[in-house]
């Protein structure tokens, strides 16, 4: 019976020991990149800054790592200044920390779940539209630039297309979308085709599109589509099929305001879209860019 009771108090003691380390582990991955002001002294005659301000999202399982190489590449390039860190709980309370004020030029905005190990995106989905709503009615945000990774592309959808009040008070400017997968029935094996429409079985991609059909705005809006593909594939990042990625297109077809445009990276992993300075070099340039090379 003493040894039981011995046992019984180093399990409690090892589970113990393992819920703080995770929480300890959690805090870290949340704590948020540290921003840096943008001095007048150091801006730069080949990008444009305006108050703008861009929101970064991440996608399942993102967290502070997902941004912080992009958003410390920028602030050293003296391209962005990170302002704000918002955290969103499960049940939707929003928490900030920062300051975003009138004047503050291409202002970044990091977007942080304290959890996002759902099995599916729909929870993150409640989670961010509490975000945008909160953002636009405290700050009086008017227009933004969307930085999304992988499912923080579809969270970021569904939720301004679920809500008519953000597509009123909300506009979008320059969306910037990595590896999602906004149609995930669809092989790996196949090539984009408008026709493969008819063949989705993804509701979500469905329902998308039916929202998107009848959503018409009235202002330019560019979208800019990253893919990678890991070494020796041309299909796939290693988590996300290129067709499911290049689906974007067939949910843009026919809007006159929307530009698209596409660029694939070979030999870049899922991971890699938000780690390399040549894609942080090219989404600098659509977002900030003084001159229409590409």
């Amino acid at each position: 019976m003493v040894i039981i009771k011995r046992f019984f108090k180093r399990f409690l003691l090892v589970i113990a020991s393992l819920v703080v380390l995770g929480g300890c582990v959690q805090l870290y991955l949340l704590r948020g990149t540290t921003g840096r002001p943008l001095r007048e002294r150091d801006l730069r005659a080949d990008t444009k800054y305006s108050s703008t301000p861009t929101i970064l999202i991440p996608g399942w399982g993102g967290s502070t790592v997902t941004y912080d190489k992009m958003i410390n590449y920028y602030q050293d390039q003296h391209l962005a200044q990170k302002v704000l860190t918002v955290w969103v709980s499960p049940r939707g309370r929003v928490r900030v920390s920062g300051r975003l004020s009138k004047g503050q030029k291409n202002p970044l905005i990091q977007v942080l779940y304290d959890w996002n190990y759902d099995q599916t995106f729909h929870p993150q989905v409640k989670q961010l539209t509490s975000v945008l709503t909160y953002l636009q009615q405290h700050y009086g945000i008017r227009q933004v630039n969307i930085i999304a990774h992988s499912y923080g592309g579809n969270e970021f959808l569904h939720a301004y297309m679920d809500s008519p009040a953000l597509q009123r008070n909300l506009k979008l400017h320059k969306l910037i979308f990595m590896g999602v997968p906004v149609e995930e029935s669809l092989s790996a094996r196949l090539e984009y085709r408008y026709h493969l429409i008819r063949h989705s079985h993804d509701k979500n991609f469905l329902r998308l599109r039916q929202q998107m059909q009848a959503w018409q705005p009235n202002y330019p809006l560019s979208i800019y589509n990253i893919m990678g593909t890991k070494p020796g594939s041309t299909r796939t990042d290693g988590s996300v099929p290129v067709v499911q990625a290049e689906m974007l297109r067939s949910l843009v077809k026919d809007h006159p305001t929307i530009s698209y445009q596409q660029r694939i990276y070979p030999n870049t992993t899922h991971s890699q879209l938000h780690a390399r300075k040549t894609i942080f070099r090219y989404i600098a340039h659509q977002l900030w860019g003084k001159d229409d090379a590409k």
